[in-house]
């Protein structure tokens, strides 16, 4: 299991020393959740700040795009040369040629699905990209509980991808644990996001995330 904690849940006034504490403690990716208050009612982070965060990272970046306006947001964000920007398909009229885009500037691109989406919204498109991310919780708010009814829609999305594109990885976001990690590997799952699960453990966070890799 790959490991992308994300910064939403982070100290913001010591953001530098939490992004090195999660590439230190052996995650894989460094998710940041890009928000813009129409999407979802919440705001979070632009370039400027990511690109201090790329900076001090030394793992890649995975940016999710919760926004209107996607194509706008690629543009910003391109530079910083991220692995992954996934944008939601049900903000975006053309995905297509999003996904072309942002394959066209060397970063991988992926479709996120709100709780409601059903996975077969996206099987036309599943052959080009490289990732989907479902998310377990409702966009907007971090340290929400997980969504049960996401396990049978990895187990859905799963049987679609190894018809259409065998390489998409699966991501999931929102109320991971290692209360239910196991679940979601048998399911299906290559990629959980978690925040406060990894942020605020009792154990730290070397163990957190040492937990979530089975």
């Amino acid at each position: 299991m790959l490991i992308a904690p994300s910064i939403l849940s982070a100290d913001f006034g010591n953001l530098a020393r939490d992004v090195r504490a999660i590439c230190d403690g052996g995650c894989d990716l460094v998710h940041v959740d890009v928000m813009d208050g129409h999407f979802v009612p919440n705001l979070t982070i632009g370039p400027v700040v990511v690109s201090s965060v790329a900076k001090i990272a030394s793992k890649p970046l995975d940016i999710h795009l919760m926004v209107e306006n996607n194509s706008f947001f690629v543009d910003l964000f391109a530079p910083l040369k991220p692995k992954y920007i996934s944008f939601h398909i049900e903000e975006e009229k053309h995905p297509h040629r999003l996904i072309q885009k942002i394959r066209g500037l060397d970063i991988s691109p992926a479709i996120v699905l709100n709780p409601h989406t059903p996975p077969e919204a996206i099987e036309f498109l599943l052959e080009d990209v490289d990732m989907v991310l479902l998310m377990s919780v409702n966009p907007g708010f971090g340290g929400q509980k997980f969504i049960p009814s996401v396990l049978e829609k990895i187990k859905r999305l799963k049987a679609l991808i190894e018809i259409k594109n065998p390489n998409c990885l699966i991501e999931i976001d929102g109320g991971i644990s290692d209360k239910n990690i196991e679940s979601l590997k048998e399911a299906g799952a290559d990629v959980v996001v978690a925040g406060s699960f990894v942020y605020n453990n009792p154990n730290g966070i070397n163990s957190a995330i040492e937990s979530l890799k089975i």
